[in-house]
């Protein structure tokens, strides 16, 4: 077992050094001098008729790196059981936004900046307009060839266990300080109370209430989501914080505040407890830390060369 795990790790860190040495910053400075901000401009014009876009952006970002990595295969819906209508993926929005500041782009440089890109970009100034950190992100990415729902079946679930979900994310190259941080992004947008009703109502056998939960926080969660209401009814994931980019979410972690079952689950593992503790002592710093993990992440099996290619439209493969 243990060889196994070696042997797995070697591949994520060759899989993710590979990667890195294809991406670059500044990939479009010559070829499309302004991919960046045409995408930036896209995603501020959004934001401002709905103020989830940033959360919306992050997400699809997400949800499309943990399945055939950073490749716009969560984009397409022109074939027979895509990825994107996986149970996993439920709610991920986002996806005309992409397709926006892709028709743009193919006007001004046709088939020069790929989908999974644009993603990636998108991300990154999503942040930036939530008052998060701002950073510079690697491109060069290519768009792959496969979408399909049974390659989605690994995404890491909000009811999953703290074990499973640090194997899931070291199954993709990251450790446990990349799950911290990157759970940590639920610092801005919502959840359903669909995802909250066994966590309040069904947690243990024969009925009752998550025991981390705590008790002064449970009134404002089931009034909010109500035994047999509508589980449709949106909260925000970071309680007093949800639309502002900060590690107000690690401290509501660390008391009990967690509104998602998976980030409550940090505080289970000595490991991820500890790493969540780091950020409110001196010598950790919370948002140069989460950039290091989304750019890592934004590296898991990004397609170069003859691996992709640069679509059309995003949505479809050429």
């Amino acid at each position: 077992m243990r060889r196994e795990m070696l042997v797995m790790i070697i591949i994520c860190e060759f899989m993710i050094g590979f990667s890195k040495a294809q991406l670059r910053i500044g990939f479009y400075n010559k070829v499309c001098p302004n991919a960046e901000s045409i995408v930036g401009g896209f995603v501020r014009d959004a934001t401002k008729s709905n103020t989830h876009i940033p959360a919306i952006m992050l997400r699809l970002h997400f949800h499309d790196c943990f399945v055939e990595g950073c490749d716009g295969s969560i984009l397409i819906d022109k074939v027979d059981s895509p990825e994107k209508s996986a149970f996993g993926h439920q709610g991920v929005q986002g996806f005309d936004v992409i397709e926006n500041a892709k028709a743009k782009l193919e006007s001004v440089c046709p088939g020069v900046v790929s989908c999974a890109d644009i993603v990636a970009m998108a991300a990154r100034d999503a942040i930036a307009f939530s008052h998060g950190p701002a950073y510079q992100v690697e491109t060069g990415r290519k768009d792959g060839f496969v979408s399909n729902i049974k390659l989605a079946d690994r995404m890491p679930d909000v009811k999953d266990s703290i074990q499973l979900l640090k194997q899931k994310f070291f199954e993709k190259g990251l450790n446990d300080k990349d799950l911290v941080l990157l759970s940590a992004a639920h610092t801005i947008g919502t959840t359903a109370c669909f995802f909250m009703e066994e966590r309040l109502y069904n947690f243990a056998e024969g009925g009752g209430v998550d025991p981390s939960i705590n008790p002064s926080f449970l009134p404002e969660l089931t009034s909010t989501c109500p035994k047999g209401g509508d589980v449709n009814i949106r909260l925000p994931m970071d309680r007093g914080s949800g639309e502002t980019f900060d590690n107000n979410i690690l401290q509501n972690i660390r008391s009990g505040f967690a509104v998602l079952q998976s980030d409550a689950k940090l505080m289970d593992d000595p490991t991820t407890k500890g790493i969540v503790d780091s950020y409110f002592g001196a010598g950790s710093s919370f948002e140069a830390d989460f950039v290091n993990s989304i750019i890592k992440m934004g590296r898991i099996g990004a397609k170069t060369g003859s691996n992709g290619n640069i679509r059309r439209v995003c949505n479809s493969f050429n």
